[in-house]
């Protein structure tokens, strides 16, 4: 099997009240009305909006999640919840989301990144990448929010092996239009399907959109709640990462991979680097 029906869920997300139960009659409604969707993806912090308490992973908010992909059948990600950890200094606050396969169980967990400093200011970034897959089918990546600013998060993911990129985002600002850019062009120098999924409400202004491997637009939200279902064709994706997008233009994963440079801007205090750390310390809020 090469296709699979992913539907993105741009929902209301109310900021102090929890979404849970409206989270689970998209569910309900996408298993009626999608029969062939197997895989739903919400916006960051849709379980209980962007102003809730940490809990901790497992918990209860997570308890309900798993209950809900059990009862629908489908693979659930479900945007991401602030997450309470023990750290060696004491509790930490990570932006966590949770990989549900469809008999209720967290296969995998995943800590964003990038925090979106200041707001995040009191939340850590987490240090691993996240990858899992669907039996059959393929393999998935997942990032959140900031993460899809920094293009060495989708590289490393299309790295490890991902041809689908979930990357569930609270986008309430006035960059939204500078994000469509950002994900069109992550899609297509990663020949990668990307899922870039933005609330509605409390959670954002909408416009998701979701791209293809070859950078075409697959769909673009208005500012409105809506159901995005895509049927992804991943066997389009390994023919074009074989002999070129849009049939036989660029390999940029070939390209890449057989590079000659090597990019001294990622170690951390080397002569490339110089400039980023005469910037200083991130602007704190007044």
């Amino acid at each position: 099997m090469s296709r699979f029906g992913i539907a993105g869920v741009q929902m209301n997300v109310v900021a102090f009240e929890d979404n849970v139960e409206r989270m689970h009659n998209y569910l309900r409604h996408i298993r009626a009305r999608f029969p062939w969707v197997r895989m739903v993806l919400f916006s960051e912090l849709a379980p209980l909006g962007p102003r809730h308490e940490a809990e901790p992973l497992p918990g209860p908010t997570e308890e309900r999640l798993c209950a809900l992909a059990r009862d629908s059948g489908l693979w659930l990600i479900p945007g991401s919840i602030f997450e309470k950890a023990a750290g060696p200094a004491g509790d930490v606050v990570y932006n966590t989301t949770s990989v549900i396969n469809p008999q209720g169980e967290v296969i995998r967990r995943f800590r964003k990144l990038f925090p979106f400093r200041p707001y995040e200011r009191d939340v850590a970034g987490g240090s691993d990448f996240c990858v899992f897959d669907v039996p059959e089918i393929g393999r998935f990546g997942v990032s959140i929010c900031y993460d899809m600013w920094f293009p060495e998060t989708t590289r490393t993911l299309v790295a490890m092996g991902a041809e689908v990129i979930l990357h569930p985002t609270m986008t309430d600002t006035i960059d939204r239009d500078v994000e469509l850019a950002i994900a069109r062009a992550s899609a297509v120098t990663n020949q990668v399907y990307f899922f870039d999924v933005n609330g509605v409400g409390d959670g954002g202004p909408g416009r998701s959109i979701i791209c293809d491997p070859s950078g075409y637009v697959l769909h673009q939200a208005a500012a409105g709640a809506e159901i995005m279902p895509i049927d992804v064709d991943l066997a389009k994706l390994r023919l074009e990462r074989e002999h070129g997008l849009r049939s036989n233009l660029g390999q940029p994963l070939k390209s890449f991979r057989d590079r000659d440079v090597d990019f001294d801007v990622y170690l951390k205090g080397g002569t490339a680097d110089a400039y980023l750390q005469s910037l200083g310390p991130l602007v704190k809020p007044e």
